[in-house]
């Protein structure tokens, strides 16, 4: 897609019902099916009977009650064509999470291996092996989610999509979440450990409620981190892009670069209101922008009408997955 702004965050870590994200089920089929988004289940029925995997995926993504995505997208490749084939397809479409049908590991990792070189979206599988899991953790990607699992024929990992995905960006961690549908997986803490140890979540029962017991990429970071750096790359591109469009010039001055800035000023300050981004001990939001002024501005890329000088930071909120609390019995 041709743009004109283009965003770049890096994440910088210290030393020692409106969501972002319309999930697309990709599956297999002898001739195959074109994308196509749906509301409901009984749309989704017209198109793939109960009996399909399409169905499954997509049931377990609806059926989350009112977090449920308001729509979801399906397409499908041909049974004999390759999946990497398909690939350079599905991304021109819209969609934010990936869910597919197959669990063939070499199909998976080349799913895995093409969303972190599209560096845009995320994909989310899977997996009752262990072992294929810490192949696919072996990779260290940071767009591609695990949900493992000993029964996998109800797509646990496209509830969790369901449940968590469509929720406004920033005002949720993916730990904790209860999935319609899922039968928590009766483990020791011992297993666990090896679960996380290998990349991939589980979902368990903690204090009689069955949750999502973590909320973790295969790299190992956290997915409503990736989330949220999406989101805010996104609502700059777009912003940027809008007032571009709109205004007959902005102005290669002081004014017209106080334009651009005001735009990512006011996406890193809905982005504080969703709860990405962390406040001080003052209730303050911790972001700031620095852009500098015509002067500053090499001479040669005022010629050529590009503006480089923009920057800004913030510091992301988080969440508590764990805490020790001590206390004191006295006497």
């Amino acid at each position: 897609m041709a743009k004109d702004v283009n965003v770049i965050i890096d994440i910088e870590r210290p030393t020692p019902k409106v969501g972002f994200g319309k999930p697309l089920i990709l599956g297999s089929s002898v001739t195959g099916a074109p994308y196509k988004t749906y509301a409901d289940l009984e749309g989704v029925k017209a198109d793939y009977p109960e009996s399909t995997e399409e169905y499954k995926a997509a049931k377990a993504l609806l059926s989350q009650g009112d977090d449920s995505p308001a729509e979801i997208a399906i397409m499908c490749r041909k049974t004999d064509q390759l999946i990497s084939d398909v690939l350079p397809e599905v991304f021109n479409h819209d969609w934010y999470f990936l869910i597919a049908t197959t669990t063939d590991i070499d199909e998976v990792g080349d799913i895995a291996e093409a969303v972190e070189q599209n560096n845009s979206r995320q994909f989310f599988t899977r997996s009752s092996d262990l072992m294929n899991v810490g192949v696919l953790a072996g990779t260290d990607h940071s767009r591609s989610t695990v949900l493992y699992h000993k029964d996998i024929t109800n797509y646990p990992e496209a509830a969790w999509v369901g449940r968590a995905g469509s929720a406004e960006v920033g005002s949720l961690t993916w730990k904790f979440k209860g999935l319609t549908g899922i039968a928590p997986m009766q483990i020791s803490d011992t297993e666990l450990l090896a679960i996380h140890a290998a990349g991939a979540n589980t979902y368990v029962t903690k204090a009689g409620k069955s949750q999502t017991s973590e909320g973790k990429t295969l790299s190992g970071e956290y997915i409503d981190i990736i989330h949220a750096k999406d989101y805010v790359k996104f609502s700059i591109e777009y912003g940027v892009q809008t007032l571009l469009n709109n205004a007959p010039k902005i102005s290669f001055d002081d004014t017209g670069i106080a334009q651009i800035e005001g735009v990512v000023r006011t996406v890193l300050q809905r982005a504080f209101n969703q709860g990405i981004i962390a406040a001080d001990k003052d209730g303050q939001a911790l972001y700031g922008t620095n852009f500098k002024g015509r002067a500053e501005v090499d001479p040669a890329d005022r010629a050529q009408r590009k503006y480089n000088g923009g920057e800004f930071w913030f510091e992301l909120a988080g969440a508590i997955h764990e805490t020790t609390i001590r206390g004191q019995i006295r006497l």
